[in-house]
């Protein structure tokens, strides 16, 4: 099913990455996109390296498929969990000349460019907290930088369901904010390591002081996209470009539809897909 000639792949389990492609089309309109999420074994952040690495890999050898040069995992739990093994071990054997990308370590450079403290937050679901990719990515950049981190499970649930303005969604934001304050009061910067948050940033903005820094993904990851192609001009002449985007989804097209207008502010018309 080759859609586009060489299209720039970009994969979530769900709806998050859909905050990521909305600045890659700010950044980078003249390119085609294909966007895939498997909201039908979603949401990732609670299954085994295991489980995500192989929804990751059929993924990934989906988006191939259809003519995808590189692919973007615009998900952190398949970021954390299954980006270097797939770089590794994978990419040589199904094509040595194809990237994938990943959202943790654009994220990672930012902090070391905003931090004064050196104590960094970091707000994510229970795989990403737990596979502590953020901390050892850090730790590699950053040998000084301390960092802290706490799971929100019920962050993704709020987002999808349109809830994080209500009296229960308020409770949850404002309970792991200060649960991740309380750890470390001298946190300056906190990355929002989901890409469903940035839904949730002006809700977020309430609860922390002005003094602190939030690294909303899209826009770094957009610009850390934009400037990788001007530095691999092998790749970058390999992307079509006709300004086109084609959305897919192994779950119910209609419901995809009406919940992926919200992140990306506009109308859009999506397939269903089996992996």
């Amino acid at each position: 099913m080759n859609i586009h000639k060489q299209a720039i792949g970009v994969f979530d389990s769900g709806y998050g990455g859909l905050s990521i492609l909305n600045e890659f089309l700010k950044e980078l309109p003249e390119y085609d996109f294909i966007y895939l999420g498997d909201n039908a074994r979603s949401p990732y952040g609670t299954r085994s390296y295991d489980v995500v690495y192989e929804y990751t890999l059929q993924a990934v050898e989906q988006l191939f498929s259809m003519g995808c040069e590189l692919v973007i995992l615009a998900c952190n739990t398949a970021s954390a969990k299954a980006l270097r093994t797939i770089q590794q071990r994978d990419l040589p054997k199904i094509n040595p000349n194809k990237r994938v990308l990943g959202v943790i370590r654009p994220s990672v450079e930012e902090v070391g460019l905003l931090t004064k403290t050196k104590h960094v937050g970091v707000l994510g679901t229970v795989g990403t907290v737990r596979s502590n990719s953020y901390p050892l990515e850090i730790e590699k950049l950053y040998p000084d930088i301390k960092v802290l981190q706490e799971s929100c499970p019920m962050w993704v649930p709020l987002v999808e369901n349109n809830e994080f303005k209500t009296e229960g969604g308020q409770y949850f934001i404002k309970k792991n904010i200060a649960n991740l304050l309380q750890k470390d009061p001298k946190i300056d910067t906190i990355i929002l390591g989901c890409t469903h948050y940035p839904l949730l940033q002006e809700e977020i903005q309430k609860y922390l002081p002005n003094r602190i820094n939030l690294i909303p993904q899209g826009e770094i990851v957009a610009k850390s996209l934009k400037d990788y192609l001007k530095r691999h001009p092998e790749m970058e002449v390999r992307c079509s470009k006709n300004g086109e985007r084609e959305f897919f989804t192994t779950e119910f097209v209609d419901s995809f539809e009406e919940k992926a207008a919200r992140f990306l502010n506009s109308e859009l018309k999506a397939r269903h897909i089996n992996l």
